[in-house]
């Protein structure tokens, strides 16, 4: 016997479904309407949030790290010594070694000598005769102590010094002279200062010792006599008779025991030629020149013409 085994129709609530769309099309028209909400959602999201916020079909990211970047900061490298440079140690110098050094560079380099005599400034008669000055200090320093001081050992200790003051005084003398120095007065106050030092040089027992100071006294008279000559050759030599120069000058001549005679005379001969006279025969003439005035005007004679002739 046959049986026939047919399947059984679909229920009324399964005929409804059967009509729609296959699983395909259902999941595509969700994902359409997924994505609208998305785009109205988004919409309403300030630009921060918008960017903040990923997109659910964004790949994943990878939970690998990133390779950190290479440090471009230079290690700080520990400390190292090093020269000073030029100017700090122009600061360490003093004016001793700073000679010293620039003598030895313009004595390996004689054009940079050259260029530092002609942009140095001029020496001042102050500036000289203080370095006289200190000469002397050095001599007065070096003598022995006890003992004479005018004895040949005492010479024997300090000549060294000595000579070297004479040295000095006979390098700063030209300079002061006409006609590197055009100002007489500037020659004639170096010339009162450093006649000063050589009075203060002291004298020995020995007499062959006492040359070097007559022979100072010389040299200075000599330069004494240049520049009165010099000077009264500009404007007249009024300027000489200005200053107390022949006071001072008679008084360097008392010193030297009549040395400085030379400049004396040329001085004497300078003021004679002028027609003039020194300050002291000036104050000594004056009460009898008031007396006879006074003579004059007490009998009447003062401002009459002077007759000249027999008649």
């Amino acid at each position: 016997m046959n049986s026939v085994i047919s399947t059984p129709p679909p229920l009324p609530h399964q005929l409804h479904s059967t009509r729609l769309s296959p699983t395909r099309s259902m999941s595509f028209h969700s994902n359409i309407t997924q994505n609208r909400k998305r785009k109205a959602e988004d919409d309403d999201l300030r630009p921060e949030d918008r960017m903040s916020a990923s997109p659910s079909g964004s790949p994943a990211i990878s939970s690998q790290p990133l390779p950190l970047q290479r440090s471009i900061k230079r290690a700080r490298s520990g400390p190292a010594g090093r020269p000073l440079a030029f100017s700090r140690l122009l600061e360490t110098l003093d004016a001793d070694s700073l000679r010293s050094v620039l003598r030895t560079i313009c004595e390996h380099h004689p054009s940079i000598g050259s260029e530092v005599v002609n942009t140095a400034p001029r020496p001042s008669v102050s500036a000289a005769l203080d370095v006289l000055k200190n000469y002397e200090s050095t001599l007065q320093g070096s003598f022995p102590f006890g003992g004479s001081s005018t004895s040949d050992y005492a010479y024997n200790r300090v000549r060294q010094p000595l000579m070297a003051l004479l040295d000095a005084l006979n390098d700063f003398t030209p300079h002061f002279l006409p006609p590197n120095e055009p100002q007489a007065t500037q020659s004639l106050s170096f010339l009162d200062g450093a006649t000063n030092i050589i009075h203060r040089l002291p004298n020995w027992d020995n007499f062959q010792n006492n040359l070097h100071k007559q022979d100072a006294y010389e040299e200075i008279s000599k330069a004494w006599a240049l520049v009165l000559r010099e000077a009264a050759k500009r404007a007249g030599g009024i300027q000489l008779q200005y200053g107390g120069w022949d006071q001072k000058l008679s008084k360097h001549n008392q010193q030297s025991q009549g040395r400085m005679q030379e400049a004396v005379n040329e001085l004497s001969g300078i003021l004679g030629w002028m027609g003039g006279q020194n300050q002291g025969q000036q104050q000594n003439s004056r009460p009898s020149d008031l007396i006879a005035i006074r003579q004059e005007l007490l009998s009447g004679t003062y401002g009459a013409p002077v007759r000249v002739g027999p008649w």
